[in-house]
């Protein structure tokens, strides 16, 4: 009963949502960038249709935040994605053994908990072209979108909500 219970908090913990990896250019003045876009010649690897939910949700927060899209922008936004397999690395495992007048042995079994599982990693850099080029970067994955239109723009809203949360970085 306790490695249910153990099992059932391991897997909630995991599905909670995803793990952000920032990164930025150390002495940035980042007060000076009030207005972007994207990259004429994006290839951000999503179907047109993701990738138009994943702009309405970057817009949106980047608007909130009080950024400005515009023609002339102080930066562009580049996005990357791919999909990668993430291998099962959960396994339980039953002991048997004993001991002996020098004598030692044990029986062990691996039972694997879950399976691999197809996620999309996803990498978001604000670049300034007149200056050093990638000032600011998050890597992200996203393992499922919904099955729906309604959900799947909600989902790709929660993940440029938490990828941006640390923009600009408190230093």
């Amino acid at each position: 009963m306790k490695l249910i219970k153990f099992l059932s908090i391991v897997l909630l913990f995991t599905s909670c949502g995803a793990f952000v990896d920032y990164d930025y250019e150390k002495g940035t003045d980042f007060t000076q960038y009030k207005t972007y876009n994207y990259y004429s010649d994006l290839k951000s690897g999503f179907n047109p249709l993701d990738e138009k939910r994943l702009f309405r949700a970057l817009d949106a927060k980047l608007k909130s935040m009080g950024l400005e899209k515009s023609e002339t922008p102080s930066f562009n936004i580049d996005i990357q994605s791919a999909e990668v397999t993430s291998n099962s690395n959960s396994n339980v495992g039953v002991g048997i053994g004993g001991t002996g007048r020098n004598v030692g042995g044990g029986v062990s079994i691996g039972i694997p908990v879950g399976q691999n599982r197809t996620m999309r990693e996803i990498s978001i850099e604000f670049v300034d072209d007149s200056k050093n080029g990638v000032f600011w970067q998050a890597i992200t994955t996203i393992s499922n979108y919904g099955n729906t239109p309604e959900k799947r723009e909600e989902s790709f809203a929660k993940l440029i909500e938490k990828v941006l949360s640390k923009y600009p970085p408190k230093k």
